[in-house]
């Protein structure tokens, strides 16, 4: 069984996520409560990944309302329900706004109480249901993800012949497993689709610098499901596809942009020029919630920038000179000129003779 991130059940509503800070040293699940407690979460990276960041979002909206209801001064009619609604779900959306996923669930379930003509008890059953749905949904479309995806690599991937007929190794980076969804994984399940096909013979995961989420949380869950696997740190990639039969670098994405150029963690864009230099195909997976139609390319894009600290320090561990200035974009972003697949939860997109995604056709 893949591990999980999200812990919920509806009756009575309570939430769980797993504290990805403490982890690989131990697996502690903390109670989120109240949207304030969703946005430190997500704010501090205790819970990371597009997917699953906005699924913790929605529900802990939906234990918020179903604990206390609305608050006495809110008022108590459909408008003051939807109206609060709103408010809350636009003050979690500023967690992490380079995550498309988030404003898009927000988006969604605003639509969801917007239609609802009820009583604000009416209002919040109908979003509480909404936000549940997500969390099943989630799932779902990543198992169909690594479907398309390992059909797509072993069609169009260089594969193994002889003895290792149909056999595929591959290089993945940052984390899209279990711990960064609602369960199986985006670029993680197309691995994970690949080893259950008995098609995969060996992943390599990079560290992931500088928050680490490869050799933190990939490894992790790699070695929870005994998947044939081995850690290189980020400055290793040229080296590995240079010895090594790499069929594939498959990620995952934050953000695709309407003409298919793609926000990811940072690293991303130097391993899509360095699989281009080998022949290795670069393969984005993200769910269609991923896919940004209203951000037309990727210099639209805002970058997120962290501490600096992340890269000074390991903990409270010093590893840089003092005063040091840093530089440390969270992702960059990788042109479609560098990309030969998306893979979405309703298919797989190839750029056309004019080098166009045509993503519109997901929607």
């Amino acid at each position: 069984m893949s591990l999980q991130a999200i812990l919920y059940t509806p009756t009575p509503p309570a939430l769980q996520i797993l504290d990805q800070l403490k982890l690989p040293h131990e697996s502690v699940y903390v109670p989120i409560c109240t949207c304030e407690d969703a946005y430190d979460a997500i704010k501090r990276m205790v819970v990371r990944g597009a997917p699953a960041i906005a699924i913790v979002a929605a529900l802990a909206l939906a234990v918020e309302l179903s604990s206390g209801g609305l608050p006495s001064e809110v008022g108590e009619s459909a408008g003051d329900a939807r109206a609060y609604v709103h408010r809350r779900l636009d003050y979690l959306v500023q967690s992490r706004p380079t995550a498309v996923n988030l404003a898009d669930a927000a988006g969604k379930l605003k639509a969801v109480v917007s239609a609802e003509a009820g009583t604000a008890e009416a209002v919040v059953g109908r979003y509480v249901e909404a936000a549940e749905k997500m969390l099943v949904d989630d799932v779902m479309d990543n198992e169909n993800i690594g479907r398309f995806g390992a059909e797509w690599i072993l069609e169009n991937a260089k594969v193994g012949e002889g003895e290792e007929k149909g056999m595929v190794a591959v290089l993945t980076h940052c984390n899209t497993g279990s711990l960064a969804t609602a369960g199986y994984g985006t670029a993680l399940g197309i691995i994970r689709s690949l080893n259950s096909r008995s098609n995969l013979t060996h992943i390599y995961c990079t560290e992931t610098r500088p928050y680490n989420q490869g050799s933190r949380l990939t490894a992790f869950e790699l070695v929870h499901d005994k998947i044939p696997a081995t850690l290189i740190t980020d400055s290793m990639a040229s080296s590995l596809m240079s010895l090594k039969s790499i069929a594939a670098v498959i990620v995952g994405a934050d953000r695709v942009a309407a003409n298919g150029d793609t926000a990811n963690k940072i690293g991303t864009y130097q391993l899509a020029i360095v699989a281009k230099y080998h022949g290795v195909k670069f393969v984005v997976a993200a769910p269609t919630t991923s896919i940004d139609m209203k951000t037309a390319s990727g210099k639209d894009i805002v970058i997120e920038h962290r501490p600096g600290k992340e890269v000074t320090n390991v903990e409270t561990v010093a590893t840089a000179a003092r005063g040091i200035n840093v530089y440390n974009p969270s992702f960059d972003v990788t042109p479609k000129g560098l990309i030969d697949a998306i893979v979405t939860e309703k298919g797989v997109a190839v750029k056309d003779a004019g080098g166009d995604f045509g993503l519109s056709r997901f929607f």
